[in-house]
């Protein structure tokens, strides 16, 4: 009797069962919902690990400066060369040079001096510094929030953003959806009034206040009267989304460059050029956007071209697989690293929106 491959039905098995879940989630009767603003059972409270101010001790939260380095920050609290000890330990978790202006920090304080230094890297981890017999102890360590799970559902009147500020959530949640169905609608030209969507999603809240969003664990978007579904999947480290028969929404192509703008012009053999006003042909789309919003390359390439024309202003030409090129013009500038034969991958950041060349006005 041949073998059965066990590995195999064991991810699809699971998949197939967290599509269930999800969809009969997002299906409920509103007022039926229990699970808007309820705790995660496997997701408890954390406790606030520095814990409460005591006599002598001082506790400091604030934002990093512009400009601000650690040798300042730290100035009163630590000598000079127990910043450099510190600065050499940190190096290999989290080098003190990349504190970025505006990230919060809590700066605890005792009599003795120099407690505890908490920085927060990003919207999912922190930078734990505590003094210690040896001198210090560093970590890099997840932020301890507090989640629950809502569904979120909206109506479209005009844009995305517009729909989901209307539901009282933030443009991050827009965006998110986005991307999740980048490669099956095109949220610039495909958008129309009473669409509709429903989002399974995570939502952080710190120390009692919101904090954003986690994982978008199921969605669903009606466009034109086709629904498209979204369960997301974990698998060996990595996670995708999955429609409700198991396939990937990955696909070769994104549907646009950005992820949201409009259209000022779009692909015609006869248009009356703006500047040269003569009639040419246009055999490209025109997405309007603000100046400086991030450009991804619509599919994994090679960089076959790059500089700057009279006409296209600064240029990125990219070659795909099975012939096809892609051709972005008009950027205010490129993406670090960008040159000739750089391999990129799908939704890779490559330049951003300008009026460089002939242009009347910030577009791709």
């Amino acid at each position: 009797m041949p073998r059965l491959h066990v590995k195999w039905y064991i991810p699809v098995a699971l998949l197939l069962v967290g599509c269930v879940v999800a969809f009969l989630l997002l299906t409920r009767d509103p007022a039926e919902e229990e699970i808007e603003n309820v705790l995660l059972k496997d997701d408890p409270p954390v406790a606030d690990t520095s814990g409460p101010a005591q006599p002598g001790r001082e506790v400091i939260e604030d934002r990093i400066a512009q400009g601000e380095t650690a040798a300042q920050l730290f100035d009163g609290y630590l000598s000079p060369g127990e910043i450099n000890q510190l600065a050499e330990q940190c190096r290999m978790v989290f080098p003190l040079s990349r504190l970025g202006a505006g990230q919060k920090y809590r700066l605890s304080i005792h009599e003795n001096g120099f407690e505890r230094f908490e920085y927060d890297i990003d919207a999912d981890e922190q930078l734990i510094i505590c003094r210690n017999e040896d001198g210090f102890g560093v970590t890099r360590e997840p932020i301890p929030y507090q989640v629950s799970r809502e569904v979120v559902r909206g109506t479209v009147d005009n844009n995305l953003f517009d729909a989901m500020a209307a539901v009282g959530e933030q443009p991050e949640l827009a965006k998110a959806l986005g991307d999740i169905f980048a490669w099956d609608i095109d949220f610039i030209r495909d958008l129309r009034r009473g669409d509709t969507f429903q989002i399974l999603v995570e939502k952080r809240f710190r120390d009692g206040k919101p904090a954003g969003y986690g994982k978008v664990l199921a969605a669903e978007f009606v466009n034109q009267g086709t629904t498209y579904q979204a369960f997301r999947f974990e698998h060996d480290g990595a996670a995708s989304y999955y429609d409700a028969k198991g396939n990937n929404l990955h696909k070769a192509f994104l549907m646009a460059p950005l992820s949201f703008c409009r259209i000022s012009s779009g692909f015609t053999m006869r248009r009356f050029h703006p500047i040269l006003k003569t009639w040419r042909a246009h055999p490209a789309i025109d997405y309007a956007a603000p100046p400086g919003t991030p450009i991804k390359t619509v599919a994994d390439g090679i960089i076959t071209k790059i500089g700057y024309t009279r006409y296209n202003g600064n240029f990125i030409k990219i070659r795909h697989r099975g012939g096809y090129e892609s051709l972005y013009l008009h950027m205010r500038g490129f993406a670090q690293g960008m040159q000739d034969g750089k391999k990129l991958v799908q939704g890779q950041v490559i330049g951003y929106v300008g009026s460089t060349g002939l242009a009347t006005g910030p577009h791709l």
